[in-house]
């Protein structure tokens, strides 16, 4: 079973995604942490990675899934995926599906953590800096990404809607409630699977 997780900055996806990685055996494809280890990896699509970086630009989505068809392929018998940071766009979900359905797979659930309180995610963002000390994590570049992410990245949920594969958890409710959550919708599609299958 291949996941996304969407939610805002400080909505709690890499929370979740480390919980599904230690609890259920997925494998989490961080475009970030792919693209740093791309880079300092000497290959040639590692320099390639380099030259695009160091220039400021943005790496294209053939790359990322060059990236990702990679780390599928070091990962063959994984229980299932966390796509975390791609798709950001329905363009990007349309090349992920076209790769996935080359080996096989498929985006199963999206699974979107709903936090509309905009002041609850300053708050958690800025006690994520406290405790991690995470540059990327003051109030004005959390604005940007919350107005990046409502721009860009909620125009994604239709592609996904559409397919019938969106379900919503209360991104507000603690840690360990939304993780009981998400393992509800998890068994939920596995028992449907498994009938479907049967």
């Amino acid at each position: 079973m291949n996941l996304v997780i969407f939610g805002p900055p400080g909505a709690g996806k890499g929370t979740q995604a480390k919980k599904l990685v230690e609890e259920r055996g997925f494998v989490q494809l961080s475009t970030g942490d792919m693209l740093r280890a791309a880079r300092s990896s000497g290959t040639a699509l590692g320099k390639k990675v380099a030259g695009i970086m160091d220039r400021g630009d943005l790496v294209s989505d053939e790359i990322v899934i060059e990236l990702i068809e990679s780390e599928l392929e070091t990962h063959k018998n994984a229980k299932g995926f966390i796509f975390d940071g791609f798709p950001r766009t329905p363009a990007q979900a349309e090349a992920l599906d076209g790769m996935l359905r080359a080996h096989g797979m498929q985006v199963n659930l999206v699974i979107r953590l709903a936090v509309e309180d905009g002041d609850e995610l300053i708050r958690r963002v800025h006690q994520r800096a406290k405790d991690e000390g995470r540059a990327d994590d003051n109030e004005e570049t959390l604005r940007n990404r919350l107005a990046n992410y409502r721009a860009q990245t909620e125009a994604l949920l239709p592609y996904y809607e559409s397919q019938g594969k969106v379900r919503e958890v209360n991104g507000l409710e603690s840690i360990e409630a939304v993780a009981s959550d998400i393992a509800a919708i998890l068994d939920a599609e596995k028992e449907s699977e498994a009938q479907s299958a049967g």
